[in-house]
């Protein structure tokens, strides 16, 4: 740890704030606003729709301007579209909000490459450790977030306008800390360094498992996640209870960040990965065992940890699969596919909870776990290749 790394480590945090805020609260405002009871989760889905669409400029913008100027441009238009929502829910307007979580997708984005920024402000032998103790800073969105969505629930006339508008100070409070950390320049391909191309980038094995476990974990997460306080509101859990599962969801995310890079480092990311398996199984397990808010609380909290497992494994896994030139490229193909599994799962959480129920959603999430986890056998079967740096 240095002063680099914690600052870096407290954007995330600010960050994190501003998703938990996201997840906590969009799919409730979207219940109130939306035509249709199942378009409720559209505006989680415009969210990570936004991210998806923006990984192509987020790695030009972080090539031409550079990182630090790439992530305050993030936060710029993070204070804007905040505000924006704030606006739509106080008008009544879905599909404003709806567009502004979209554009919202921007600093989503930007602020995922926080976890790679970390490993250039450190040297070499520390990146697992990097990569660990930067996501560790989601803690405090863990904390705030729900604790930020119930405190400014009712600051504003209309439900949940508040916390819009708070949002607007944590993205203020972020762009503070980003002025105090420099940033090493980003590698260029030159004529000495060529870059390859993505397609042969992708075609290595370690590329597809580790993005098949960061892409497809997230989404598992990401689908039960966004729907848990709709679900939670379907069998009369008042919002703070909602607030509170969350709350120790995240917590299971990032907490054993303390412990997660020291554990790749040892047994390698592999076997992170396919413990994290394990607890996504635990998770699916107790979800269907009933609908109690120790079943909520118990299931989600499980369910965070085995994210953890799966997605800094992976994280760390992807690093070895391009070299340093061909890290912009690299890092948005890996962004392009998270996000957009997690577009496919917002969507259809709001979908499957509404219409089918906490249960089949559930039921649901078992085969992209096992996908995941043969994706993480089958590289085991592999000769082994040395890292692309």
């Amino acid at each position: 740890m240095n002063l680099q790394l914690l600052l870096l480590t407290v954007c995330q945090g600010l960050f994190l704030t501003n998703n938990v805020t996201f997840i906590a609260i969009n799919g409730l405002v979207g219940l109130n606003l939306a035509p249709v009871h199942w378009m409720a989760t559209l505006p989680v889905m415009g969210y990570v729709v936004g991210g998806a669409l923006s990984t192509p400029f987020v790695a030009r913008h972080q090539l031409a301007w550079g990182r630090k100027r790439a992530f305050q441009a993030g936060l710029v238009v993070a204070i804007l579209s905040t505000a924006t929502c704030a606006y739509a829910a106080m008008s009544g307007n879905f599909w404003l909000l709806v567009a502004a979580t979209m554009v919202a997708g921007y600093y989503n984005a930007n602020a995922g490459l926080y976890r790679f920024a970390a490993t250039e402000i450190v040297q070499p032998a520390f990146k697992e450790r990097a990569i660990s103790w930067v996501l560790a800073g989601g803690i405090m969105g863990a904390v705030a977030g729900p604790n930020l969505a119930s405190a400014t629930k009712d600051m504003l006339p209309v439900a949940f306008a508040g916390a819009y508008a708070a949002l607007v100070v944590v993205a203020l409070a972020a762009m503070a800390v980003l002025s105090f950390i420099d940033f090493p320049p980003l590698p260029r391909p030159s004529e000495a360094h060529p870059s390859r191309t993505l397609a042969e980038i992708a075609r290595q094995p370690v590329f597809i498992v580790s993005v098949i476990g960061c892409a497809l974990g997230f989404g598992v997460m990401n689908l039960l996640m966004a729907a848990t306080p709709i679900a939670m509101s379907q069998c009369s859990h008042p919002f703070s209870s909602a607030a509170l599962v969350l709350e120790w969801h995240v917590l299971g995310m990032f907490v054993p960040s303390f412990f997660t890079g020291s554990l790749i480092k040892r047994f390698s990311p592999r076997p992170v990965m396919a413990a994290g398996v394990v607890l996504y199984g635990v998770c699916i397990a107790v979800a269907l065992s009933g609908v109690d808010l120790m079943h909520f609380l118990a299931a989600l909290l499980t369910l965070g940890v085995g994210w953890n497992f799966i997605y800094v494994g992976g994280t760390t896994l992807f690093t070895q699969a391009y070299r340093p030139e061909e890290k912009t490229t690299a890092q948005a193909a890996m962004d392009f596919c998270v996000y957009t599994t997690m577009a496919i799962t917002s969507f259809a959480s709001g979908a499957l909870v509404t219409v089918g129920g906490w249960t089949w959603m559930n039921l649901g999430t078992i085969a992209p776990v096992l996908v995941i986890g043969l994706a993480v056998l089958w590289l085991r079967m592999q000769p082994r290749a040395l890292p692309a740096q």
